[in-house]
């Protein structure tokens, strides 16, 4: 069998060494084993959120949200990856000679990207919709950060030893040792491989530098969600030609492996997201802050529905279960980096029905222009003088 130091003669190759064999894939620090598969994908998480929290805090929204959605969004993404995992590669499960306990064993590798995403944003929906946030804005914040997580979450696949391409003897090739048990897709007689894992590292921290600078030059272009579609179907183009390199078991379909076809599915769909979004920008949410919050000043709801009364009072009226208002009040947010924070926007007003009622009986007048508490209405005083806006005697 070719050693990495013999494998350059394999072929005619060029490999004079290649990227070695880990030296570990776990450890124990007391009664605790640590798996390193588990630590990389942690490690994403955490740089993603804490890339998440800075992206929407410069975009006028409050320090703490993309933690308390990151909560919902990893627990429910694990399990979709998971479950994404266990159905698309069910006979390493079930089946005779099969251990179906083993589904659960996650630290063992086995996430499907394609079952984690959609119940990530699950996740992250169901917070939202709560606090009244806006989805489109929260995607353009969290968009970018994503294929970065999955760049640190790749490197698990190395320290497992699995996923890897067609034998080579490429110069970076990745060395494949079999002492703890042959990995699946070994090829007796070969020992170094492609580096799918590092291939499809590499080509999201690409993705992200890619969607960084869209982001930042076509900042209002890609409002509505878009740059968030443009996320999934850049990924989708790199997992496809990785994918087709990959040699581990796999169910295929008219002879190509079922995520190349998920790949193209999930491809065309972002798509039709992408042009559907661009027909309509105007209609999406742009609120940052929650039900009842205001970043940093007084916002006042100039719809005349509202009857002028301010955005804190049509927020409490309105509840949380009231719809985002699809037009922001004054500039929306800016993109991150520009060193300004946008004003939310505040939900859609109430009926006036809804109004609370003086008490005097009367209904609250338009508010003013620099936002005072709305003055009575016009009218005659006790004593016969008029009453009213300001610059007329007031009732006392």
């Amino acid at each position: 069998m070719p050693t990495a130091a013999e494998a350059g003669t394999v072929g005619d190759g060029l490999t004079l060494a290649a990227i070695p064999p880990p030296p570990v894939s776990q450890f124990d620090i007391g009664p605790l084993t640590l798996h390193v598969y588990a630590l990389c994908i942690l490690t994403g998480v955490i740089v993603a959120v804490a890339w998440s929290e800075r992206r929407w805090a410069a975009m006028g929204g409050e320090k703490g949200t993309i933690m308390d959605l990151a909560v919902p969004a990893v627990i429910l993404g694990l399990i979709g990856g998971r479950l994404y995992h266990v159905i698309s590669d069910y006979q390493l499960y079930f089946g005779p000679g099969r251990e179906p306990i083993q589904a659960l064993y996650i630290w063992n590798g086995g996430l499907g990207i394609w079952g984690a995403v959609p119940l990530g944003a699950l996740g992250v929906w169901l917070v939202a919709r709560r606090r009244g946030l806006s989805m489109t804005k929260l995607s353009f914040a969290i968009a970018p950060t994503i294929p970065l997580a999955q760049a640190f979450g790749r490197w698990g696949n190395y320290f497992n030893q699995e996923l890897f391409g067609r034998p080579t003897d490429l110069p970076w090739a990745l060395e494949i040792s079999t002492e703890a048990g042959r990995p699946a897709g070994y090829i007796e007689g070969f020992t170094t491989y492609h580096p799918t894992f590092l291939y499809e590292s590499l080509w999201n921290i690409g993705l992200t530098v890619l969607l960084v600078w869209l982001g930042r030059r076509y900042t209002d272009a890609l409002q509505g969600g878009r740059l968030f579609a443009v996320y999934v179907m850049g990924y989708c183009v790199g997992r496809f030609w990785i994918e087709y390199m990959r040699i581990d078991p796999a169910n295929e379909i008219l002879g190509l492996r079922l995520n190349n076809w998920t790949s193209v599915a999930v491809f065309l769909g972002a798509l039709a997201y992408f042009v559907w979004a661009g027909r309509r920008l105007d209609r999406f949410s742009t609120r940052v802050v929650p039900y009842g919050h205001e970043a940093g000043t007084q916002v006042f709801d100039t719809d005349p529905a509202s009857e002028g009364r301010s955005g804190a009072r049509a927020e409490a009226d309105a509840g949380p279960g009231a719809e985002e208002s699809a037009a922001p009040s004054g500039t929306g947010p800016q993109e991150p980096g520009s060193g300004g924070a946008a004003p939310a926007s505040a939900p859609e007003a109430s009926d006036a029905a809804d109004a609370p009622e003086r008490p005097d009986g009367a209904e609250d007048a338009p508010a003013g222009p620099d936002g005072a508490e709305p003055a009575p209405d016009s009218g005659t005083g006790e004593d016969g003088t008029a009453t009213g806006p300001a610059g007329h005697k007031r009732e006392e």
